[in-house]
């Protein structure tokens, strides 16, 4: 791959990394705060790249946002240190942190910067943006976490997020919505222990990872290149599986997690976050199935831009890591009885 090649994008990698562990094991906000702003100027670099036309876009679109988000985090604690009586200000502190953390990590409803960046970026920086730039702010947002608006936040990422991926051509946005409606479940694990979250944004990140090396390796973008050109079967179901267990479709490994999130909020007493959770599963489930059925279904012919030598190194490989999604029952079954 290109980046392993080039040791200045290297070097902002690493800061990118180091950067997320100085945000969570400062013990001030604003150590955090500057956490993140290390995190910013060390990701923008890694967006360069001379083959998109949409990547000078996107890291404008990504720096603007991500420098308000900063902007009302300093303000919020700003407000914090100038306050003589800390209590009359407390509820309005923790939403704006809260606000301005979810900004950063593209939650709903400050997600439409989102989609559009992913869109300007290769698979590895999407792989990046979707999984690692969203552990600081919940970390963050774990410290000072306001209940009600964390539930209301949780349902309108669910819920934009299915409505947004039906008529998706370009599987970075599909993924993107994907990654804003996983982004509602780790609120949800968020709000019932860190532990919880950390199984499940691992989990999360084992699938994206397969997804991601599958579409740079097959050089895919969009949806009807699924259908054009003529794939191994195995990778066809490589991907079928992948999608099924971000799905959470029973069989899969996907599906546990998302069952011990359910569990839990049955538990307390919050059945009508868990129908819209369990609900809106089904719609991503339903677009899921809707683009692999065609692409297993039609008649393909082979096209040059196919990655051959790539495709056929890792391809045992890709497979093998694929096909562990299957062991989803087993897992749950010594998990829970």
């Amino acid at each position: 791959m290109l980046l392993l090649n080039n040791s200045n994008k290297m070097f902002f990698l690493f800061i990118v990394f180091f950067s997320t562990l100085i945000s969570i094991s400062s013990n001030s906000w604003l150590g955090c705060w500057i956490g993140l702003e290390i995190n910013l100027l060390s990701f923008i670099p890694l967006m360069s790249n001379p083959n998109n036309l949409l990547n000078s876009e996107a890291s404008l679109k990504y720096f603007l946002t991500q420098s308000i988000a900063s902007i009302n985090f300093l303000f919020s604690i700003l407000l914090c240190m100038m306050s003589f009586n800390f209590f009359l200000i407390d509820n309005l502190f923790s939403i704006i942190i809260n606000l301005s953390l979810m900004m950063k990590m593209g939650s709903a409803p400050f997600h439409f910067w989102f989609p559009n960046i992913m869109e300007g970026l290769s698979w590895l920086n999407c792989f990046i943006l979707m999984t690692w730039q969203k552990i600081s702010p919940m970390i963050l947002i774990s410290y000072y976490m306001n209940f009600n608006l964390l539930f209301f936040t949780m349902i309108i990422n669910v819920m934009i997020s299915t409505i947004s991926s039906f008529n998706q051509i370009s599987l970075r946005k599909l993924m993107a919505f994907s990654s804003i409606n996983n982004l509602g479940w780790m609120l949800a694990a968020l709000s019932i222990s860190e532990n919880l979250w950390l199984i499940y944004i691992l989990f999360y990140s084992f699938f994206i990872s397969i997804m991601c090396f599958l579409f740079y390796t097959l050089n895919i973008y969009y949806i009807n290149q699924l259908y054009n050109f003529n794939m191994n079967f195995f990778m066809k179901i490589s991907i079928l599986i992948n999608f099924f267990s971000l799905g959470g479709l029973p069989p899969f490994l996907g599906f546990f997690p998302k069952w011990m999130i359910i569990n839990h909020l049955l538990l307390n007493n919050l059945f009508i976050i868990s129908f819209i959770f369990v609900m809106t599963s089904l719609i991503m489930l339903f677009i899921y199935i809707r683009i692999l059925y065609f692409s297993l279904m039609f008649y393909s012919i082979k096209l040059k831009w196919n990655k051959i030598l790539i495709k056929n190194n890792y391809l045992i490989f890709i497979n093998i890591i694929s096909f562990i999604s299957l062991l989803g029952m087993i897992l749950s079954t010594l998990f829970f009885f």
